[in-house]
């Protein structure tokens, strides 16, 4: 696994998280901070992980409303939490790091919802992505 796949699940640990008990992202990624700060295993994770959570709260009502515009049929409230979390990651990455291209911020959360959640969220999650992605061309 790659540094920034093992940011990208560390940062979708921390957003899943603080989504299900109803905690300010903030607040979570302060808490995370602390944990990364006394372990010293979990520095070279931990920058990209920052920089993803930190950037998903700050610009978290355009990602939102990017989402509820374009997941036909679905509301952001009756998404399941973790494919929420793995689309408000990927588009961060798509939007606000220049670094890291369209294609890839798909594949990885694609590859995330293959992995961590539901049977049909791998391609809930690419129709979604692909259809912003396009948006944006």
């Amino acid at each position: 696994m790659s540094a920034r796949t093992k940011s990208r699940k560390r940062a979708l640990d921390v957003l899943y998280g603080a989504d299900l008990r109803s905690e300010p992202i903030s607040a979570a990624l302060a808490v995370e901070s602390v944990r990364a700060a006394e372990d010293q295993r979990r520095e070279g994770s931990w920058r990209y992980a920052h920089d993803i959570i930190d950037g998903v709260d700050r610009h978290r009502i355009e990602i939102d409303e990017l989402i509820e515009t374009f997941a036909q049929g679905w509301t952001i409230s009756r998404m399941p939490a973790l494919d929420r979390a793995i689309v408000r990651i990927a588009l961060w990455e798509m939007l606000f790091n220049p670094d890291v291209p369209d294609g890839v911020a798909i594949a990885e959360a694609v590859e995330a919802a293959r992995t961590y959640s539901t049977e049909d969220s791998a391609g809930f999650v690419n129709g979604l992505l692909g259809r912003i992605a396009q948006s944006r061309a």
